[in-house]
């Protein structure tokens, strides 16, 4: 399902992140584990299309992921890849729901009843029409993670989802994100530095980097 190999990038010449090789095949769980400043975020951009690397490949389904440029890798990502961001980044001017759909745009496929579907899944369905600046932190957060699912990806990235959230919330986010990648059969990679989810995920790896 997502194969990344010989990954390598480094910031200014500077600093060196070290990469190791993935293989993740349907239904599997990654944590990326390491300390802020590290590269977690640089890795999960590569992964999720946002980054290229300076060498090395990303392959998705069988397709390499940065042979792919412009409107083509963009369709790609907005069909294959749900990124769940550590600030939820909604649009203020649009609802709910118009922020959970704002995926279609880019990939030019038909609403369903997903929408429906993942705004009860998530326990947000009272808010599909409310403005965002009345949500709270955790269903703004929710309101993130449906618009990462709501095109049934194959592979979804979360970035630091607990970093900002008591014990009970960061358990209800992580085990919300389990449930609807198994439900997907999708690859789940949680990026972060929280080790209260460490035994929530079998398998990590640890991101390091090094001075040039």
């Amino acid at each position: 399902m997502i194969f990344v190999k010989d990954i390598q990038f480094s910031y200014h010449r500077q600093l060196k992140i070290e990469i190791p090789d993935i293989e993740l095949e349907a239904g599997d769980e990654l944590l990326v584990l390491g300390k802020s400043g590290s590269g977690k975020t640089t890795l999960l951009n590569i992964l999720g299309g946002l980054l290229s690397p300076q060498k090395g490949e990303v392959i998705i389904d069988g397709v390499s992921l940065y042979q792919l440029k412009g409107q083509k890798l963009d369709k790609f990502r907005g069909s294959h890849i749900g990124i769940v961001f550590q600030k939820p980044h909604l649009l203020a001017p649009l609802t709910v729901s118009e922020n959970i759909t704002l995926p279609y745009f880019f990939t030019k496929k038909p609403s369903t009843n997903q929408l429906h579907h993942y705004l009860k899944e998530l326990g947000i369905l009272d808010k599909q029409n409310a403005s965002i600046h009345t949500l709270s932190e955790g269903e703004a957060q929710r309101v993130s993670i449906a618009r990462a699912l709501v095109n049934e990806p194959k592979i979804i990235l979360a970035d630091e989802p607990t970093a900002s959230l008591d014990d009970e919330n960061a358990m209800l986010v992580v085990n919300l994100l389990k449930k609807q990648a198994q439900k997907l059969q999708a690859v789940l990679i949680i990026v972060t530095h929280d080790q209260r989810i460490k035994n929530q995920i079998d398998r990590s790896i640890t991101i390091k980097h090094n001075d040039l």
